[in-house]
């Protein structure tokens, strides 16, 4: 009988803070869920999101960590944080900078340092690196502006800047800045401008990505063939 109590007390408990947790992550962030429920088709409701996408989980607990990093608590914000990669798989430095409307989605194995600046409107597929390229010190992350889409497996490293409005194509390794309004892709990062045409919002359609090398080889291609067949001309002349 006292065991039955103590599993109800515990149950009713968990209730209690199940409730509290959905409805301050709700008032608190209440634009990374809309984002979620915008950019991703299998999302149905607000309460799915807050109980079961570890992105949103780790956003929420970065948020508690930051504000411990930012009051200068020692020790506790990287052990919340290391928690947190524990339980979701995602692996964000407490002192990294984020912006509004953070979207991580699936989020198995990203990992964002320190310094990084994330700005707002930015989507991050599973297996984004946000890192560093060795042991500089002070800012040694990348800072990313608005309206961006980072590919699965992509890595961007380095103190660069990444401008708004950006698509980076999955598994792609950017180490340079890329301007506003622009497409990367490949390894090393390649940029393969939009020319005269923005790229507005969030765009998540990666079938559409340009590869400037095979862009390349492809002219290449129609030259030798046109160098081919103006050498049979010639020999057919003769």
């Amino acid at each position: 009988m006292a065991l039955l109590t103590v599993l109800i007390e515990g149950l009713l408990l968990l209730i209690i803070l199940t409730v509290i947790y959905l409805i301050l992550a709700y008032v608190f962030f209440r634009s990374e869920i809309k984002s979620a429920l915008e950019r991703d088709p299998a999302a149905t409701s607000a309460i799915e999101i807050m109980l079961t996408y570890s992105g949103f989980h780790a956003i929420v607990t970065h948020g508690i960590t930051h504000a411990l990093y930012k009051a200068r608590v020692p020790f506790l914000p990287r052990f919340l944080s290391q928690l947190g990669k524990l339980i979701t798989g995602i692996e964000i430095h407490p002192g990294a900078t984020i912006g509004k409307n953070l979207f991580i989605d699936h989020g198995m194995g990203v990992v964002i340092g320190e310094t990084t600046i994330i700005g707002d409107n930015v989507t991050l597929f599973q297996g984004v690196t946000l890192g560093g390229t060795g042991k500089e010190k002070g800012k040694r992350h990348p800072t990313l502006g608005n309206n961006i889409v980072v590919g699965a497996g992509a890595k961007v490293l380095g103190n660069i800047t990444i401008g708004d409005n950006v698509s980076i194509g999955a598994n792609a390794v950017v180490v340079r800045d890329v301007p506003p309004n622009s497409t990367v892709v490949g390894v090393p990062g390649r940029i393969a401008k939009k020319e005269g045409k923005k790229i507005l919002g969030i765009n998540l359609d990666y079938t559409s990505l340009p590869d400037p090398l095979a862009n390349s080889l492809e002219r290449l291609q129609h030259e030798i063939d046109k160098i081919e067949a103006e050498m049979k001309d010639w020999h057919g002349n003769k």
